[in-house]
């Protein structure tokens, strides 16, 4: 009779066992956020807090006197004033700021929240990078009304579009980093590496536009 020699090893195809490859997303899992995105999401959540509350304390004065100018009214194009008193300032029937209020206040906790160590299951982290997302597209609506409807700028909106701007781009690219949001191996490598180039050009674009939509009055 013959014998057939085995080394120990068993065949995948036996044992069942499957080649490794990326690792899937699963919803019970969860994940921590480094102190270096929790540290950004409570730097722009305050930043996003402090503009919300400036222009909604504006807001209030400028219902109490209609003459009343903001303190970023400073030209025909930096105009606070003009952009609070447009039908865009209040898009769902109350002041758009009250709105930032909110949610840069939940974005506060969640980065207090990844400070104190906070590990989040997988549906939350999908929730708020969805909310920061609806949060980018919000402003850029915004930006557009601004540049080409209002005809005005407001400084302290400016400043909630670029923490919003951050939010979003660090966010999302935690989420493909880490496995919770579906990548190829490529985008998560340009994550890891270059997540910083992402908002720069988004703020870079934002930037030209503001540029070229005022160039006679930037150059007068």
């Amino acid at each position: 009779m013959r014998t057939v020699a085995t080394t120990g090893r068993v065949p995948a195809q036996v044992s069942g066992a499957r080649p490794a490859t990326a690792p899937r997303p699963d919803d019970s899992r969860t994940a921590g956020g480094g102190r270096g995105l929790a540290l950004l999401l409570v730097l722009t959540a305050a930043a996003g807090l402090l503009a919300s509350w400036v222009i909604t304390l504006d807001k209030l004065r400028l219902l109490k006197d209609p003459d009343y100018v903001p303190g970023c009214s400073m030209n025909p194009v930096v105009s606070c004033g003009s952009i609070m008193k447009s039908e865009q300032a209040a898009v769902f029937g109350f002041p758009n700021p009250l709105l930032g209020l909110a949610a840069y206040a939940v974005v506060l906790c969640v980065g207090a929240s990844l400070l104190a160590g906070a590990r989040l299951p997988r549906w939350y982290w999908l929730t708020f990078n969805a909310g920061t997302l609806f949060g980018v597209g919000f402003c850029t609506w915004l930006q557009f009304q601004s540049f080409y409807r209002v005809n005005a700028l407001c400084l302290w909106c400016c400043l909630a579009w670029a923490a919003t701007i951050l939010m979003f781009w660090y966010v999302t690219s935690h989420n493909v980093r880490h496995g919770l949001l579906p990548a190829p191996a490529w985008l998560r490598t340009f994550m890891n590496d270059f997540t910083w180039v992402l908002p720069v050009l988004h703020a870079g674009v934002i930037g030209m536009l503001i540029l070229t939509r005022w160039w006679d009055f930037w150059m007068s």
